[in-house]
């Protein structure tokens, strides 16, 4: 017997607007602030737990991941921490409406939230992170899940303007850790199980 893998639309980046709403000012400056103060939180409430998510378009009938873009250089999913005893989709959901939803009361995001593509974990208060715990580690500081979001084949965001959100083809990101961390570059693979249905809104 074969099982299907899951089928994902993805829609031409054209389909979507794209506006912009008040700065989302990030709470540290560089790493080192943001590892301190993971210790910090680590102290009070235990393991963190975040989730991001890969919203997909396509152009040129190849797919594109959209990322948000801080300052020149750094990328990151769209997504963030879990508040304690959060639920992964519920939270994935408010944080993609905090990052890229219109602050209107007319227009209610519904998030699709698909399948968890990747679970990644973070030992120490250190930049590295991998794809399993380590076995000698028993009290890991973060666990990051990645899922797939199901774009509309319409939809409008709202960006804050102290970001921008680029839209990056797959083959951009395979393979190149330098520039995206091993986190995204590695995206690619775990999307390699999908079937990518490519509808053209015209």
């Amino acid at each position: 017997m074969v099982v299907n893998s899951p089928v994902v639309n993805i829609y031409p980046l054209s389909s979507y607007t794209f506006g912009t709403k008040e700065p989302k000012m990030e709470k540290d400056t560089s790493v080192a602030d943001r590892l301190a103060r993971m210790k910090v939180n680590y102290m009070k409430e235990g393991m963190r737990t975040s989730v991001e998510a890969i919203l997909l378009v396509q152009e040129h009938n190849h797919p594109h991941i959209l990322l948000l873009q801080i300052g020149n250089t750094f990328c990151k999913l769209p997504g963030g921490r879990l508040k304690p005893g959060e639920n992964d989709v519920e939270g994935l959901k408010r944080k993609l409406s905090s990052k890229l939803a219109a602050n209107l009361p007319s227009h209610q995001q519904n998030w699709q939230i698909g399948d968890c593509v990747a679970v990644w974990w973070r030992p120490n208060f250190e930049t590295v992170m991998y794809p399993y715990c380590p076995p000698h580690i028993t009290k890991p500081k973060e666990c990051k899940k990645i899922f797939i979001v199901h774009l509309p084949d319409r939809e409008y965001f709202a960006v804050p303007k102290n970001l921008k959100l680029l839209a990056v083809p797959l083959f951009e990101l395979y393979d190149n850790v330098q520039r995206y961390g091993p986190v995204i570059s590695t995206i690619p693979q775990q999307l390699s199980r999908l079937q990518f249905k490519m509808v053209d809104n015209a």
